[in-house]
């Protein structure tokens, strides 16, 4: 039975016995939410790669593509509830059948967008599909996998996110040599539907949880009312722990990555910051971060392996915005980079899943991420402010230890949930 419980000295035959040892709904599980979360990864880093040309061509200041992005985030988290209460009602599979759709639709659509406006609104929609995809994909892989693995088992899939990354930077190195830049970032965008078509691979081989068919056939999973259970005096400090765990996990990922290129061109004159090479080192870091934090989480324990990467993306902070750094050093400081402040996500979605039962797990898993999503998006915006009196630099290392800090302290104050048994 997928959620028997297990024992944690069980060996493997080697680090990757595990999935050897997959059954086949299982390990089409397994490869319908890793492939499904690197194409919402694909998707959402389009963005990213068009924004110098849409400020050439459209005439764009920064400020108008930044609020793209903070638009997506804040729609991503309310989407990410959304689904997770859907997931909670409809089921895991068909939700995340619907949240790909929608974000490969609505990226589409913003390859045929006119104006600023247009593409604003269409992004937010994308938004709904891209956080929703996260909260549906990680409940079921979370349901799917035997305790002793789960761990490992969502942090590969979360590790997609790399994957999606660099498909998403070799297309547009694609499309960008092949037409002229006007042309190349709708070409990028109408590429989206690709996750499209993956749909039928889910609809077709992916099953529902046999803990979720459990909760279903006894009813409690049609109580309209129940997404509200996660605030109810026996959940209600587990839910904001949990938020104030991803705040700090998300609130610490914006605040290095959005202003380190801008301190360190500006304030350090540094040139990799724009390079292939650079963007490779950190992709290739956040890939490796991904899976060494997957297997740690099921090694050291949930609870460890947060404050471990918590504390390797504090220190790396600092040593950007302290150290004195040459383009060479910066160009392998990008590995590390990308190693912890992605590999602090690895066991987020079993976490989450292990914390909250069955009856309310979308609902709760999806609230608890999509709010520290929403609240770490502000952390950006608050180092900008503090910059205007602190140099950027402090401001920076000021507001990554705030988020580490308080998601050590998170981390600290929640159950160790690492092997537990989910309710059936």
């Amino acid at each position: 039975m997928n959620t028997q419980e297990m024992t944690h000295d069980g060996a493997d035959a080697g680090h990757f016995g595990w999935l050897r040892q997959l059954t086949k709904a299982e390990r089409r599980t397994f490869i319908g939410c890793k492939v499904g979360y690197a194409l919402d990864a694909m998707d959402t880093q389009f963005l990213s790669f068009v924004i110098p040309t849409l400020i050439a061509t459209w005439g764009l200041s920064k400020g108008d593509a930044g609020l793209i992005g903070t638009v997506t985030l804040l729609t991503s988290s309310l989407g990410g509830w959304l689904a997770g209460i859907l997931s909670d009602r409809i089921g895991r599979v068909k939700t995340l059948q619907l949240t790909i759709l929608w974000f490969a639709v609505f990226t589409v659509l913003s390859g045929f967008a006119q104006t600023f406006g247009q593409l604003l609104v269409l992004r937010g929609l994308m938004g709904f599909g891209m956080g929703g995809e996260w909260t549906a994909g990680a409940i079921l892989m979370g349901e799917v996998i035997r305790a002793k693995d789960r761990g490992k088992a969502v942090g590969m899939v979360q590790a997609g996110w790399a994957l999606g990354w660099g498909v998403s930077a070799l297309l547009y190195a694609l499309m960008f040599s092949l037409l002229p830049p006007e042309l190349a970032w709708r070409s990028l965008f109408l590429l989206g539907i690709i996750p499209a078509v993956f749909v039928i691979y889910i609809r077709r081989f992916v099953e529902e949880p046999d803990v979720f068919l459990a909760e279903q056939r006894r009813g409690a999973s049609a109580d309209g009312a129940k997404f509200t259970e996660i605030f109810s005096p026996r959940m209600l400090s587990t839910t904001l722990r949990a938020v104030l765990l991803t705040t700090g996990a998300q609130g610490g990922y914006y605040a290095i990555t959005t202003w380190l290129p801008t301190f360190l061109k500006t304030e350090r004159h540094l040139t990799v910051l724009g390079t292939g090479g650079y963007l490779a080192m950190v992709i290739a870091g956040s890939y490796i971060g991904y899976i060494v934090s997957a297997y740690l989480t099921d090694r050291l324990g949930r609870k460890r392996n947060f404050i471990l990467f918590a504390v390797g993306s504090l220190l790396i902070a600092l040593a950007y915005t302290r150290l004195p750094v040459t383009d060479n050093v910066m160009l392998v400081l990008g590995f590390p980079l990308g190693f912890f402040v992605s590999g602090v996500f690895s066991g987020m979605g079993a976490f989450l899943t292990e914390l909250f039962p069955t009856r309310m797990r979308g609902s709760g898993q999806g609230f608890c991420y999509s709010m520290g999503r929403a609240i770490g998006a502000l952390f950006p915006f608050a180092i900008g402010a503090a910059g205007q009196t602190l140099p950027l630099g402090h401001a920076i290392g000021l507001f990554a230890a705030g988020a580490y800090g308080i998601m050590i302290l998170a981390a600290l104050t929640l159950p160790e949930t690492r092997g537990k048994r989910l309710e059936s």
